[in-house]
């Protein structure tokens, strides 16, 4: 049985506030795509009609990548055992972040990963985004180790940084104010790494973010 985290929250609360973190990554696809529909609902914009289906073929983009990306990051896209392939990982990964700053680095090496290492990666993928919030690049790696799989994320780049709330949350802890839809998510990371038998760890060197964790094999694939 693993150890408790400093700060256990109850099945009620983990729900609420990853879909509060959930709503939070897709309301502004979604507004989008409400404003741009009342755009071509009113006949007196016809000039604007052009924008505004841009704007509905790419916030439709955004929110499908939104979905497809959550699904397995979160959600039970990832629940039943098997191997994922990365290649799939890699599409899901450069979709959901092709509109934010930082440059995605593809860099793994394993050509498929175990369930529970796979969904530990995108949302490792998601704290290097979140480090980088003026750009420069985000490079994700992967490798097989034992039979597990180790997993880097580097990001570099102009004011790159580990928010303190994201570091407490790593370590299992409540930020200062208590948990909300931004900081569940890194909690969440590291519940998944302890669920797998590994632990994230975070390490900050000017502007240098790395994130590290450990996957040990499923039960049943030790040889």
């Amino acid at each position: 049985m693993l150890d408790e985290f400093p700060s256990e929250l109850t099945a009620e609360q983990l729900a609420a506030l990853l879909c509060a973190r959930l709503c939070h990554d897709l309301v502004s696809p979604v507004s989008a795509l409400g404003a741009a529909l009342s755009v071509l609902d009113d006949q007196d914009s016809a000039d604007m009609h052009e924008d505004a289906m841009g704007l509905v073929r790419e916030s439709a983009r955004q929110a499908q990548a939104k979905l497809e990306f959550s699904r397995l990051a979160f959600g039970a896209g990832g629940s039943a055992p098997g191997i994922l392939d990365t290649r799939e990982l890699r599409r899901l990964t450069e979709n959901m972040f092709s509109a934010f700053k930082p440059d995605i680095v593809w860099k793994v090496e394993a050509s498929g990963l175990e369930k529970a290492a796979a969904r530990l990666l995108l949302n490792l993928c998601t704290l290097g985004v979140d480090a980088a919030p003026r750009g420069g690049t985000v490079t994700v790696e992967a490798t097989d180790a034992a039979g597990g799989a180790r997993l880097r994320i580097v990001t570099e780049g102009p004011r790159a940084r580990l928010e303190a709330g994201t570091a407490l949350a790593l370590e299992g802890q409540a930020p200062e104010h208590g948990f909300d839809g931004r900081s569940i998510q890194p909690y969440y990371t590291a519940l998944i790494a302890r669920s797998a038998g590994g632990r994230v760890s975070a390490h900050v060197d000017g502007e240098r973010v790395e994130f590290v964790a450990l996957v040990k094999p499923p039960e049943g694939m030790i040889g």
